[in-house]
């Protein structure tokens, strides 16, 4: 049996039916990547970075992969892809978005992926999913927890439960 790693992700999607594409995107993160163990309510919020844009539904889920960080953001991309991502721009409007929050407790800074997300502890959007899930999950490289991240979180959008 392969060894596991516990993966944290963050999906949101703001173009078209946001919650099909949440819900297609766990589909084959379910068939492709591992098994989801847990994951959040659905959450709306405002965009972040490029402010005209329409209104996100994020969530953040848990994974329990047999895939390597490098590997899991390979088949995170081709899902993104199978769902219809186009990258136009930088924080622009999309059908789908992974993000790799956390791979069990690893700090890993590659060219193409740097572990944990680089701005996590900057984005309500993404503190608030991940404290509903795991509030107590120790960011490796800050040393506070989801829940302190949050509280200390300098980004002020608002971010709502859109549904369970």
């Amino acid at each position: 049996m392969p060894v596991m790693g516990r993966a944290y992700l963050s999906l949101g999607s703001n173009l078209g039916d946001r919650m099909e594409a949440l819900n297609r995107a766990m589909a084959l993160i379910g068939q492709r990547c591992g098994t989801i163990v847990t994951k959040s309510s659905v959450y709306e919020t405002a965009a972040w970075g490029l402010a005209d844009q329409p209104a996100f539904l994020n969530m953040a889920i848990g994974v329990d992969t047999p895939d390597l960080p490098v590997d899991l953001m390979a088949r995170l991309l081709a899902i993104e892809t199978t769902l219809g991502r186009k990258r136009m721009e930088q924080w622009g409007p999309r059908t789908i978005d992974i993000d790799i929050l956390f791979y069990d407790d690893m700090v890993l800074d590659l060219p193409n992926l740097t572990i944990p997300h680089p701005y996590l502890q900057d984005r309500r959007f993404v503190l608030a999913p991940m404290n509903e899930i795991a509030p107590g999950l120790i960011h490796p490289v800050f040393k506070n927890t989801i829940s302190e991240l949050l509280r200390l979180c300098p980004d002020k959008l608002a971010v709502i439960k859109y549904m369970n």
